[in-house]
């Protein structure tokens, strides 16, 4: 089941409002953060040019906010150098989403923006 218009302003407000501070004006043209929905995932990467066709556009992900619909609960996974999702053991889940956002923002353990 899709995202409701509740739930999907709430991930614009904490999830966008991340996106935006990790996104400084300044730079905006050469490394950007943003996110995606894809069913009941919210994937956060970051964009920049391609290192050897600068008009071109990479994405990179680093965080991945997994809703169980059925716990109402929220998993946060990180993208390792192995390209694979991996849990994030020092905080793996959450009801709260902002707690989780917070996680990602403060990286205490160098995992998403490290």
């Amino acid at each position: 089941m899709a995202f409701s218009e509740i739930e999907l302003h709430k991930i614009k407000k904490l999830v966008g409002s991340l996106c935006e501070k990790r996104s400084p004006a300044h730079i905006r043209d050469q490394l950007r953060v943003d996110y995606k929905i894809q069913n009941q995932d919210i994937i956060i990467f970051e964009i920049r040019p391609q290192w050897n066709d600068p008009k071109k556009q990479i994405e990179s992900p680093f965080a991945k906010l997994k809703f169980v619909r059925s716990r109402n609960h929220w998993k946060l996974y990180w993208h390792r150098a192995d390209m694979k999702w991996h849990k994030y053991e020092p905080f793996e889940s959450s009801r709260d989403l902002a707690e989780l956002v917070k996680e990602i923002d403060t990286d205490q353990h160098w995992c998403f923006f490290g």
